[in-house]
């Protein structure tokens, strides 16, 4: 039988999502103490792979075991025995070929940049002081749709069949006097795409380039075009849409 759980993770002490050797990640927690209730060995396949430090409001994952089990009664224990830093929301039985990773539909990230410290914010957002010009940021942020291949936001010798991903939402938003944030939705993302595309987006902010220059940087394919990336702090895996019927 397959399983899908849900979960919530703060990835400031962890490796990224994905088991790696002599690194702690957030992957190889769930999966221990998943093991460890269930009474055999449970794998995980997750719904992305977000880097180290990146943290998810909303994620996925599956799991097959043949062992029935009560779904209310693992979840309660699960969070028992989980470090507080991750958080289980719900599990419950999907079809035996459901694939959290292929069968999302979107996935939503959000980046939220802090303009005051923050004593309570500072593991989950970037604090820049910068003067931003926002209204240049977004209209920077509309010519994404405009293009499919992001390679450019791409990390180097990143092993994928294609750069393509399809935009669904790029926008820049205060949330609070003090907090702006960047959301992005698309239907997949390359690793460090989104932390690349803020650095760039900032990069207009700042009045350092030019919203041609955005689209002199996607057609160039050319990672070193590109802004910086941004800290991995302030990025939060935000909201997966799957089918109904999973």
């Amino acid at each position: 039988m397959r399983y899908l759980i849900q979960l919530a993770y703060k990835g400031t002490n962890y490796n990224g999502w994905q088991k790696q050797l002599n690194a702690k990640t957030v992957q190889q927690t769930l999966d221990e103490k998943l093991s460890m209730l269930i009474g055999s060995n449970i794998e995980t396949l997750g719904c992305g792979r977000t880097d180290a430090g990146v943290h998810a409001s909303n994620f996925y994952a599956h799991f097959d075991t043949e062992l029935t089990n009560d779904c209310h009664d693992i979840v309660y224990k699960l969070n028992k025995v989980l470090p507080n830093d991750i958080a289980v929301y719900d599990l419950f039985q999907v079809k035996e070929d459901f694939n959290a990773r292929f069968d999302a539909l979107w996935r939503e990230y959000e980046y939220h940049i802090i303009t005051k410290p923050s004593p309570f914010l500072y593991e989950t957002a970037w604090l820049n002081t910068r003067k931003m010009d926002l209204n240049a940021m977004n209209e920077a942020a509309q010519v994404l749709f405009d293009y499919i291949d992001f390679e450019c936001f791409s990390k180097l010798h990143t092993q994928v069949k294609t750069f393509n991903c399809k935009i669904m939402k790029a926008e820049w938003a205060f949330k609070d006097e003090h907090t702006l944030v960047f959301t992005i939705r698309a239907d997949r993302f390359l690793r460090n795409m989104v932390r690349a595309i803020v650095g760039t987006l900032l990069d207009v902010g700042y009045g350092k380039i030019s919203i041609q220059d955005v689209r002199n940087i996607i057609e160039s394919k050319n990672r070193s075009e590109a802004g910086q990336s941004v800290p991995a702090c302030g990025l939060s895996l935000t909201q997966i849409e799957y089918l109904s019927n999973i």
